[in-house]
Order: structure tokens, then sequence, then C-alpha cells
């Protein structure tokens, strides 16, 4: 697959070396051309530019910027997003005295947001859950089993794209329903974050069923 990404921070530069190792050709597009360039070399990219190189390249563009930035930017691009499909890989979230909050309050997404912002677009929500270094991993395997990747969208031809993506990396494709479930997965980042801060293990919260003692 052909891939444009926007940004060249933390995810950017994981994930789309996870793609180009994949086989997938990449391009980095950043507003700061010498930050993409170095981003681009370091993962081998086929390409860096603008964000609006990055936008125009391929059938998947990946916007990997500061989640209360990326529905102004699916804004500004939003003509050449059109039929694309665009995974929206951030979290809204802000420390509180109570904790980590939602920035959306969890009413909406920010996945549904950049929909709105684009509507030519297809945003599918995904990669959302693992910190960035999960994706240095050639392949990420975990107790003997592959990772399991959440992702969430409408459009059933970009949801096709995403399982062949994630695929391609080693992992498990995880269906998780339209793009409405998208705040549920930022929540469920909340969450996990909160608790991996913490000094605690999420998994411990969620037992396998089969590892549960039969009814006598």
């Amino acid at each position: 697959m052909r891939i444009g990404i926007l940004g060249t921070g933390a995810m950017a530069t994981t994930l789309g070396g996870a793609w180009v190792r994949a086989g997938h050709d990449v391009l980095v597009g950043g507003r700061d051309r010498t930050a993409a360039a170095a981003t681009a070399a370091r993962i081998d990219a086929a390409g860096h530019g603008t964000p609006a190189d990055g936008a125009a390249y391929g059938d998947l563009v990946l916007i990997a910027v500061p989640a209360d930035a990326a529905p102004g930017l699916a804004k500004e691009f939003g003509g050449t997003l059109a039929g694309r499909t665009v995974i929206d890989c951030t979290n809204p979230v802000v420390p509180t005295d109570d904790g980590l909050t939602l920035t959306t309050g969890g009413t909406t997404s920010i996945a549904r947001r950049m929909a709105e912002a684009a509507p030519g677009a297809h945003v599918v929500k995904a990669f959302n859950l693992c910190h960035e270094s999960i994706w240095t991993l050639p392949r990420p395997v975990f107790e003997g089993a592959p990772l399991a990747v959440p992702f969430c969208g409408d459009d059933p031809g970009s949801l096709d794209l995403l399982t062949g993506l994630i695929t391609s990396m080693g992992c498990t494709p995880m269906p998780c329903g339209g793009l409405s479930h998208a705040a549920y997965l930022e929540a469920t980042a909340v969450f996990a974050i909160g608790v991996w801060w913490s000094g605690a293990e999420t998994r411990f919260a969620f037992p396998t069923p089969a590892e549960a003692p039969r009814t006598p």
C-alpha cells in the first residue's frame, strides 16, 4: 500500500517504520521539512514533503499530531483527503487532579470530529491503545499470541484496507464496529494509560474466560 503520514513525532515514526518493514511505501509529510526529512530517513520511507504531500499520497493517510490539532488538520486538507482512508491514532487525554480524563468529555471522539471536519474522507480509529514503542517490534507477539489491534469505522472498503494493513504487520485485526465506537476506544486508552501510570497491569483485570473454572 501507499501510505501518507501527516506528522513527524513518535507515532508517525514508529508506525511508519512498522509499515515500511511490512513492505508498504510511506511518505512523511510535515510542516518542518527538516523534521520530515529526518523522520523519513530514520524509517527508510519512500519520501518526505509537506502535509499536503502526505495527504495526497496513496490510499491511506495517517494523521499523527496532537489530538486537539487533528480535526483542524483534517479540515485544512479535507478536499485532498476526500475518498481516502484516514487513520486517527490520537488519544485526547489530559491529566487532572482526579487522574487522566478525555478532553472530549467522552460524548464524542477525535475521530468523529475529524470525520465532520473532512466529510469526504473515510475516517477510521486505530492504533491508539499501544505505546509507540510497541510498533518498533518486528512482530508484536505477547504470551504466544499476536497483538490484536482494535479499529472502527463506517466505510467497508476502509475497514478492508485496515484489516490488510494490520495483518501485514503480523498483528490480528479486531474490528469494533462503526465510528461511533471510537469514543469507546479513546475511553479505553484513558483507562489503560491511567492504570499503567499507577504501576498496575490492565490485563489482570480481564482474565480470559477460557481460564475460568467450569461451573460444577
